[in-house]
């Protein structure tokens, strides 16, 4: 049990990092795809605090919005596909990205059946 609880909260934080670094793509392409200063100002910071409101309210460790693993899931997927594309639209590698993606994608599936597998219960 102890064991389990240890796997999901090292989960959790290669997650957090993950998630991190999707916020922070995101917002790289908020600031850097448009001309500056006003409609890239604008767009930079409606994409950092839209990104962290849809973190803050479905991704969070405590979130918001409780909704079952299934739809946390979809967000989290979801996430992360606006991170890779705005990863993709930055000019980084192709592979880079999918590498990422891979990895992130795993993670999250990962972390769904951890926090979803029945626990069993000895009896004796």
């Amino acid at each position: 049990m102890a064991n389990r609880r240890r796997s999901i909260a090292v989960l959790a934080l290669i997650r957090s990092l993950v998630e991190l670094t999707v916020v922070s793509a995101l917002t790289a392409w908020g600031f850097l795809s448009w001309q500056l200063p006003l409609p890239g100002i604008i767009i930079g910071f409606v994409t950092f605090f839209v990104s962290v409101l849809v973190w803050a309210l479905f991704l969070s460790p405590k979130p918001v919005l409780a909704v079952d693993g299934y739809a946390r899931g979809l967000v989290s997927l979801l996430f992360l596909a606006a991170g890779c594309a705005a990863m993709l639209k930055l000019g980084f590698p192709w592979y880079a990205v999918l590498l990422f993606t891979l990895v992130a994608a795993t993670l999250n599936y990962t972390e769904l059946v951890l926090r979803t597998k029945p626990q069993v219960k000895h009896v004796g």
